[in-house]
């Protein structure tokens, strides 16, 4: 599968993948709406309708998504306790984060009080944040376990082609991992702008270029091999 539109069909096909694609146009419209605001406030207001039909849409794509954790804990929770014990806490915040998500999709479209966007809103952010925090955690331990395996290998001096087959997957799950982390890092700073508003996390550029790192990184470990 060497054809980049075989590629682009299969990485549309995924939920993960048009969310970043839907991700993107929320954060580039986003920034857009604040440069042109002051110049053009009628091309901002466009801008601004596509940031908010954006974020609504991309929350009616993740109807469910709280399972993904639920049955990540059934199925393959971690090698070690300590792993384990991680993956309970950074997968219990992102069910917390994508559950409550619906009801704030909800109270943003009207169907619920409008009102209870703001609760909502709080609950969801902060599950979501406890979940970025165990991640980044959990994959900080995993990249120096596969610092050490490297290290090992290298050692053996044997220059087989296992040995370069092992060096060679432990480098690209090493990219994966820095590329969550890095995803992870950047919708924690949008998370904590709702649980705790600050001019830094608050600020458009701030918001703006988090979300494009966060769909960015996204686009890499999901688009297909």
């Amino acid at each position: 599968m060497n054809d980049s539109v075989d590629k682009l069909v299969i990485f549309l096909a995924k939920r993960d993948g048009i969310d970043k694609v839907v991700k993107t146009f929320q954060y580039v419209s986003k920034l857009v709406n604040w440069h042109v605001e002051a110049t053009h406030p009628h091309i901002s207001k466009r801008f601004k309708q596509w940031e908010v039909a954006s974020g609504l849409s991309r929350k009616a794509f993740r109807t469910g998504r709280f399972l993904t954790g639920f049955n990540l804990l059934r199925r393959n929770p971690g090698s070690t306790l300590s792993l384990r014990l991680l993956a309970v806490l950074a997968n219990s915040g992102e069910m917390v984060y994508f559950f409550f998500d619906h009801f704030l999709w909800l109270a943003r479209i009207g169907t619920i009080d409008a009102n209870l966007a703001k609760k909502m809103s709080f609950i969801s952010a902060f599950g979501e944040s406890v979940g970025y925090i165990f991640f980044i955690i959990a994959d900080f331990i995993l990249l120096k376990e596969g610092l050490k395996a490297e290290t090992k290998l290298r050692s053996s001096n044997q220059n087989s082609p296992q040995e370069d087959k092992g060096i060679q997957k432990i480098r690209t799950d090493r990219i994966m991992r820095l590329m969550a982390v890095a995803a992870n890092l950047a919708d924690l700073f949008i998370a904590v702008a709702e649980i705790e508003p600050n001019p830094f996390c608050n600020h458009i550029v701030t918001l703006g270029i988090s979300g494009l790192v966060s769909a960015w990184a996204g686009w890499y470990r999901n688009w297909p091999s």
